[in-house]
Parts: C-alpha cells; structure tokens; sequence
C-alpha cells in the first residue's frame, strides 16, 4: 500500500500572507484541523493547525472586546505562526513509513510533495486508519476466522489457503498476527461452508468465527 493510494490530492491550502482570522474561516467552512502553506508556486512552505492557532491568539476569558479581537487576527498573518520545518513525506512511499513517521513525531498529518517541494498531497492518521481497517476487511461483508496455529512451520498458509479453495470459499484479505495468545491467522472470505469444521479436522484451532456486514 503506497501513500499515493490513501492521501488527499490537492487538498485545500492557505497562502503566507493570509490573516489568521481567514485560516480560521476556512478550517470553520471545511471542517478542517490543519492547511499546508504554499507560496505563489504551490510550494510547501509551512503548516497551520488548530492548535497553533489556538496557542498564538487570546482564548475566551481575554478582556478584549469582539472588534479589538478581529482587528488582531486580521492583522496575524499566517507567516506569524505557521509550522515552518515541516515534515513531509513522498507519494511513492509505503503507507507503513507514512504511519511510523506519524507515531514517531507524534503529528497528526503529513504533507505530499514532489520532487521541487510543491504539494501534491496530505495523508492523516484518519487515512491511516481508514486504510488499516479496509486491509483487514472489517467493513466488508464476509466471515472472519480466527485461526490460531500452535506452531510456526513452513507450508502453513498454503495449507490454510488450500482448506477455504476446496470448500469453494474465497479468501478477501488475510493478517497475521504474533502475541500473547501466540500466533493468529485472521482471514476474512466469502463463500457459504462450515469452513470452521474442516479447519479443525485438519488440526487448527479457530478461537472465533464472526459474520461481517458492510458498514461504511
């Protein structure tokens, strides 16, 4: 999975120049938490967010009056506060960097751009997530298995693989997973048979079997 495949393209963006009262109409408008910055060339030059914007104006119990607040976030420009060493990432990338890059600076996007810095893109922990749950097929209509293998040999999948093709069964998408309980072999397929019984007969242990629904 590539970063090109689960970003935004072309997303909205506000300009250096811009006041901040206007970067707070469009994050309003757009319901939006951040917008990259880009120049006359559509250059990333920075990053605002809510929450910068939130740190860098007076909060609700200021003194000021509602003219005398407007008047200051239209004369704070973007360039005031904006995020300027921002961390970016390429569209060729694989998903895993974009969502270790996003763990590892504890940051809640990551702004596209080509090779001259110019922003194509910007993928979110949302997209993350979005597309972490559709590999694992949650929201698609099907049966879950939970296979769990005692122990970790060569040939195992195959096996698996071959048990769903001679019930007539396909299989979706497939995950495995190592912890406590040991290894899991989460499948999710398509098809109507007691897969389960066969899967035992041939010396797995299914812990659970779920029928899944198209939810999104």
């Amino acid at each position: 999975m590539y970063v090109k495949d689960n970003m935004v393209p072309s997303p909205i963006t506000i300009g250096p120049n811009q006041s901040v009262s206007e970067a707070i109409d469009i994050m309003s408008e757009n319901k939006l938490h951040r917008l990259p910055v880009v120049d006359g060339s559509n250059k990333l030059v920075g990053l605002v967010t809510e929450g910068l914007i939130a740190s860098n104006t007076p909060n609700s119990s200021t003194s000021l009056s509602v003219f005398e607040l407007n008047y200051l976030l239209n004369k704070l420009t973007i360039r005031d506060i904006m995020i300027r060493d921002v961390i970016t990432i390429d569209k060729e990338a694989l998903l895993e960097e974009a969502a270790t890059l996003l763990r590892k600076n504890d940051i809640g996007c990551l702004p596209v751009v080509d090779e001259n810095k110019k922003l194509i893109g910007i993928i979110t922990h949302n997209d993350i997530f979005t597309a972490f749950i559709d590999l694992l097929g949650y929201n698609h209509n099907g049966t879950r298995y939970v296979i769990n293998v005692a122990e970790d040999k060569t040939g195992i999948m195959e096996d698996i693989a071959r048990i769903f093709k001679e019930s007539d069964v396909s299989i979706s998408n497939l995950a495995v997973y190592n912890n406590s309980r040991g290894i899991e072999v989460v499948v999710i397929a398509k098809g109507y048979d007691n897969v389960k019984d066969k899967l035992e007969a041939a010396g797995y242990n299914v812990t659970n079997v779920m029928k899944l629904h198209e939810k999104y």
